[in-house]
């Protein structure tokens, strides 16, 4: 994915500010795209000049003056063409670089100590991010109160690969170092 449709994905959703784009990749989006605050604003003043965006400066009294983005039909377009063709996506889904795991294939140059503290490194990232799942739900939560329920229900099943995923993560590295902490290494 480019960043550039999922900034017109959220917006065909509702129309948003950059400010509130920029949130929703900071706090519960962060888990499967990350963005800078830059790089969203520039994706936007680039789709606004292809036409695929429209803004609107709304004035505010007690608050900096803001600029509300909507998407065009031509917007839609580029938006819709990219939802239905989804294969590459679906293959770097799944086979996509992983650093971590190229470590752990080259562990055997580490003594046993080492590599614990490589699988123990990766564990606690992992607690850490079932902590963060909860700021997940409560954000769905808030959303419920915005989105239609058809695209809540597709917020869920994100959850939901995000929860399955990392349980099964937790679960390998409990293996790993089980293994590790039982070998003759």
């Amino acid at each position: 994915m480019t960043l550039k449709y999922g900034l017109l994905g959220l917006i065909n959703l509702i129309p948003m500010t950059g400010y509130e784009l920029d949130k929703e990749f900071k706090d519960s989006l962060k888990y499967i795209w990350q963005a800078t605050s830059s790089q969203i604003y520039s994706e936007l003043d680039n789709m606004e000049q292809k036409g695929w965006l429209a803004s609107e400066r709304v004035v505010q009294d007690e608050k900096p003056n803001k600029r509300v983005y909507s998407i065009t039909e031509k917007g839609k377009a580029e938006l819709m063409d990219w939802m239905s063709t989804p294969k590459a996506d679906v293959t770097n889904a799944l086979t996509g670089k992983n650093a971590f795991l190229f470590r752990v294939l080259l562990a055997g140059s580490l003594n046993k100590e080492q590599a614990l503290k490589l699988l123990n490194s990766f564990r606690a990232v992992c607690i850490d991010l079932k902590t963060a799942q909860e700021d997940i739900r409560m954000a769905i939560e808030r959303d419920e109160l915005v989105y239609d329920p058809k695209n809540i229900m597709f917020f869920n099943l994100v959850a939901l690969h995000g929860a399955m995923t990392l349980q099964a993560r937790l679960e390998w590295v409990e293996k790993a170092i089980n293994i590790v902490e039982n070998s003759q290494m």
